[in-house]
């Protein structure tokens, strides 16, 4: 590896290691999945944290990297075929919880990318909160989430960078 690669790491690892926060609310462990060349749509999965003593709901999401973002889960439909769909009411996030989006459950979905997603480019994501308003972080693109704190790969446990919008 050469030193600046190993730079170029060291900087996104210690980028991830600062929170996210809108009010009460914290982002833990954004990442977003690598795409083929040729791909139309990406994903973005993190944890969201809700601090505060009221519920928050998770009702939008934006981004430059897709020409639309959408709330998404999978449901098993009458023939046991897991199928993705859109969550049009968002996703609630009670007080004093958390509310995890990780692949094969709910996540950000990303449409019509506006250019390849590849490991290594970060992915800069606007979440709105019906209480906490708008959040802004970034997400670094990851063919593999690695294993952090001895969790099995999720990363539930790495606070990514981001602000408040204005």
């Amino acid at each position: 590896m050469s030193l600046k690669t190993t730079l170029y790491a060291g900087l996104i690892a210690l980028a991830s290691a600062l929170p996210a926060m809108a009010g009460d609310i914290v982002v833990e462990g954004a990442y977003a999945r690598v795409s083929s060349p040729m791909a139309q749509s990406g994903a973005a999965f993190m944890t969201l944290v809700n601090n505060g003593a009221e519920d928050d709901r998770l009702i939008a999401a934006s981004s430059d990297a897709a020409e639309r973002v959408e709330l998404h889960t999978h449901v098993s439909d009458a023939n046991g075929v897991m199928r993705m769909i859109e969550v049009e009411e968002g996703f609630p996030l009670p007080a004093h919880g958390r509310h995890e989006l990780r692949r094969g459950g709910d996540h950000v979905m990303l449409l019509g990318l506006t250019r390849p997603l590849n490991p290594g480019d970060m992915v800069d994501l606007t979440l709105t909160f019906e209480r906490a308003g708008k959040l802004k972080i970034q997400a670094p693109v990851e063919k593999v989430r690695p294993s952090v704190g001895g969790h099995a790969g999720n990363g539930a446990d790495m606070p990514m960078k981001g602000h408040m919008a204005q």
